[in-house]
């Protein structure tokens, strides 16, 4: 039986753990590639000691920007509308479309607030009038904006 040895990793090791894992790994890979390129630590109480710490702080890290998403939603659904202005032809029909990017400015510019446009769904936008659009604020919190667009 070969024995095994526990590491507690600095950092994300690909098919092995993320940082701050307590991983189990084969003796000669812990003394041939993670101990001397410091990817990871042997474990002692002080390197636990240190891990419980750094996750609780993650942890309140999460909380906190959770709970801004979670304010910053508020305000969205308070503003309640959005209106983004585009180039109209005949029979109401934009050039081009509404984007993710249009959107986002229209978000910055109502709250002073900037939002990825990547985290933005928009569903396709050819004509003018009211569309509902997905906002992902946090991995948890999604919310629903109201977006009008006019032609100018």
């Amino acid at each position: 039986m070969v024995k095994r040895v526990q590491v507690v990793l600095n950092e994300d090791v690909l098919s092995l753990g993320k940082d701050g894992d307590l991983v189990e790994v084969a003796p000669g890979f812990a003394r041939n590639y993670l101990l001397p390129y410091g990817k990871a630590l042997p474990v002692t109480p002080a390197v636990l000691k240190q891990v419980k710490h750094r996750r609780a702080k993650q942890a309140e890290l999460e909380a906190s920007l959770k709970q801004q998403a979670l304010d910053f939603q508020t305000a969205l659904v308070t503003i309640g509308r959005f209106t983004v202005k585009k180039q109209v032809g005949e029979d109401g029909v934009l050039f081009g479309t509404v984007t993710n990017g249009d959107v986002a400015t229209a978000i910055q510019e109502a709250t002073k607030k900037e939002i990825d446009r990547r985290d933005i769904t928009v569903p396709e936008i050819h004509s003018t009038g009211k569309y509902k659009v997905s906002v992902k604020l946090h991995s948890e919190v999604t919310t629903e904006i109201n977006l009008e667009v006019l032609s100018y």
